[in-house]
């Protein structure tokens, strides 16, 4: 097999530079496939609450390989490809359900819920002719099972046997975060999917990009919902692979540092205010925190607007994004509309997220043909390391480059 390093140069300046042949190499992109999505890393599947009892199943991918996941008899949530052992047909089209079992249209090869071959249609032939060989076990010829960690309601899994323990793949600081979060019962609110036509990639340079938030998107400068005159950071986790972004709406010191900008409408207001109306929950004042856990998740908190993402790569130029909005059984009728309305921040026409759809088919547009050259990565530094009182920086942009070079061996 070739390194990657035979598929693409990368520049000496390391993470500053990032050579634009990565968002549109199909080599590359297959290669993505073996070390980053079947490689030693940890993929966000589901939220429990999607899966209340046995026999309920959601299907998702991890890269381009389709997977079940479902929970069985015993309570245990299980996470198997979903191809047939027979002749690899997919067995399971719906998006979730409740089934007893999983019956491949093809053949009738039928699995239990923990992937197990149960029954093989005319396995002993038809009055004694034809049939499987005698030799032939079942038990030879389950579904491929994943390793399944679930940690504070969130279901994740690897194909990998040498990815550590997932709390010590998230580490210290990202547990903290999921914990903060995921601290009480939720409930789950509801759905947005957007396919968009970029590398997945830059989509996860977009979400860990902390200063293009108020640049890009207006609702969130002229509004001040996030600013970079607020106090906040970055905390960067796993040498740079996940991070955190957070800001505090009430400390906000506008001192003439946005005038001018294109994203921030001097003398704006909303016919009904009660769209971005929000109510602390927490004591750390913290009103935005955006999570990142290598290489497609994201845990959000925008005022009350609580979800899971998660990426799915499509080809090199194309991927979806999906949320999962939740809030909290113990919510007050007050803060549930709340969070309703908020939903509307975020999704493909999200008032601050509508942007993010569009940019990342800029960069695709603009980068065609010409992928010897790079980007420059350079705000905050050159480093990847965690900063208090400043998100001017690219420090957790670097921090995805420095794990996914880690991993593609370049």
């Amino acid at each position: 097999m070739e390194r990657s390093a035979d598929l693409i140069s990368w520049p000496p300046e390391g993470v500053t530079r990032v050579p634009y042949a990565v968002f549109s190499d199909p080599e590359l992109y297959q290669r993505e496939q073996e070390r980053i999505f079947r490689g030693p890393t940890w993929h966000f599947l589901a939220l429990e609450i999607e899966l209340p009892e046995t026999g309920s199943f959601k299907t998702a991918r991890i890269g381009d390989t389709p997977v079940i996941v479902v929970r069985d008899g015993d309570g245990a949530v299980n996470a198997m490809v979903n191809r047939c052992a027979h002749k690899g047909a997919m067995i399971c089209f719906e998006p979730c359900g409740k089934r007893e079992n999983f019956t491949c249209v093809y053949h009738s090869w039928t699995y239990d819920l923990k992937g197990n071959l149960t029954t093989v249609a005319f396995r002993r032939g038809i009055n004694g002719k034809g049939g499987m060989p005698e030799d032939f076990e079942l038990g030879d010829h389950g579904l491929e099972r994943l390793r399944v960690e679930r940690f504070h309601g969130l279901v994740f899994a690897t194909f990998s046997e040498t990815a550590p323990p997932l709390t010590e793949y998230l580490g210290p600081e990202m547990v903290a975060n999921i914990e903060r979060l995921f601290d009480r019962p939720i409930e789950l609110l509801g759905y947005h999917h957007q396919p968009m036509d970029n590398n997945w990639k830059l989509y996860a340079e977009n979400v860990r990009d902390p200063y293009h938030a108020t640049l890009l998107h207006t609702f969130f400068g002229t509004f001040r919902l996030n600013t970079l005159t607020m106090d906040g950071g970055i905390t960067i986790g796993r040498d740079g692979w996940h991070h955190i972004s957070y800001s505090k709406m009430a400390t906000e010191r506008h001192k003439g540092e946005y005038d001018g900008l294109r994203s921030v409408v001097q003398d704006f207001g909303l016919a009904d205010p009660s769209l971005i109306a929000s109510r602390p929950e927490r004591n750390d004042g913290i009103t935005l925190a955006i999570q990142t856990i290598f290489p497609t998740c994201i845990v959000q908190q925008i005022s009350n607007s609580l979800a899971v993402r998660w990426l799915v790569p499509l080809g090199p130029d194309r991927c979806e994004l999906h949320w999962a909005l939740f809030g909290y059984r113990d919510d007050d009728a007050e803060m549930r509309a709340m969070r309703l309305k908020q939903s509307n921040l975020v999704g493909p026409a999200g008032l601050v997220s509508m942007e993010d759809g569009l940019v990342g088919e800029l960069v695709m547009r603009g980068v065609a043909g010409d992928g010897a050259a790079t980007s420059v990565i350079e705000m905050g530094g050159r480093d990847v390391r965690s900063t208090e009182n400043s998100r001017a920086t690219e420090t957790s942009v670097r921090g995805f480059w420095h794990g996914y070079r880690a991993l593609m061996d370049l």
